[in-house]
């Protein structure tokens, strides 16, 4: 039996794309996908997923095949087929945002000379600013994402996916040492609908394309009390820096869970900067100037919290503290 399969290997070795393509099984085209990018041969690897393409409108299921072209491509391609690759529909279907993929293996300085006007231009332009990277005197539209242009110096360094050839990993931020608290009697519930969406806009890819779950509070009282309005009377505590803070949000925001699909780092930052603007009553001015904007959240006080026992797959549980409000987000996905 094992011969029968080496000589069934070596038979579709030899076999032209447009045969393997004919053959409609997405595994010999997977294995043909990762030579070409081994030998560099990128213009083969487009003939094949063009190929894939026509077939496709034959009714032969090799669409994913063609996405995972313009993910290698956007990945592992010189600039000017990244770049073109990112402004591909495949985004969609892929393990991220294409504009991220190509950003995090190409700098601006590279991509730049093959990206034309538009919206594809400025989130490359935000995933290589969440890179570190000062695009002040670079041209692309700003209303996109609204959002600076570099990192602010108190801004933390964002977590990082790192996308690899059929998988992506982003490790959590990880909060220091917490310490079990004995809560007091929950706050009451207040109307602030504003930040408790912002604060649920940062899960909506766990819970509308995983199996995640999120609630969100906004109380009368400091974390505390907020943390016991989900019905908790203990909790294990750490409070967070502002940096911190962002980082996980970020995180969350950008992070698939156990079965989305990547926001991208860019999204995130927007999305944890919405959630500091929304806590400190900051939306009517949006965009922020970014030069006040850390000054005018630093007042705010932030905990990372969790029940008694230890969690599993992917949470966000995040307590924000503005004098005599508060709000707190509880939000999980498992695989």
């Amino acid at each position: 039996m094992h011969d029968e399969e080496e000589d069934e290997q070596r038979a579709i070795a030899k076999l032209t794309v447009a045969e393997l393509v004919e053959m409609g099984q997405p595994d010999p085209l997977l294995t043909r996908i990762d030579a070409f990018s081994t030998d560099q041969k990128w213009q083969d690897m487009i003939d094949l997923r063009d190929r894939c393409r026509e077939a496709v409108e034959r009714g032969k299921q090799l669409w994913g095949v063609a996405h995972h072209v313009d993910y290698r491509l956007a990945l592992e391609a010189p600039p000017e087929l990244a770049a073109q690759a990112a402004d591909s529909l495949a985004s969609r279907f892929t393990l991220g945002p294409l504009t991220e993929v190509a950003a995090s293996t190409h700098t601006w300085g590279e991509l730049e000379p093959h990206l034309g006007p538009g919206p594809i231009r400025s989130m490359i332009a935000n995933e290589r600013v969440a890179r570190g990277e000062n695009l002040t005197e670079e041209k692309f539209d700003r209303h996109v994402l609204e959002m600076p242009d570099r990192l602010l110096d108190w801004e933390p360094t964002y977590a990082l996916p790192n996308y690899k050839p059929n998988r992506v990993v982003c490790d959590p931020p990880i909060p220091g040492l917490m310490s079990e608290v004995a809560l007091p009697e929950p706050g009451p519930e207040i109307n602030d609908l504003l930040t408790v969406e912002a604060l649920l806009a940062l899960t909506e890819t766990w819970t509308d394309q995983s199996n995640g779950i999120a609630e969100a509070k906004a109380v009368e009282g400091d974390a505390m009390s907020a943390i016991a309005a989900l019905g908790l009377r203990t909790a294990r505590i750490a409070e967070l820096s502002l940096p911190d803070a962002l980082t996980i949000m970020a995180w969350t925001a950008s992070d698939s869970g156990a079965h989305g699909k990547r926001a991208g780092v860019a999204s995130g930052r927007l999305g944890a900067w919405w959630v500091a603007a929304a806590a400190a009553d900051l939306l009517d001015d949006w965009p922020p100037d970014p030069e006040d904007f850390g000054e005018n959240i630093s007042h705010l006080r932030w905990f990372w919290w969790s029940d008694p026992f230890p969690s599993t797959g992917w949470a966000c549980r995040i307590a924000i503290e503005d004098g005599d409000y508060a709000w707190v987000l509880n939000a999980a996905d498992a695989v």
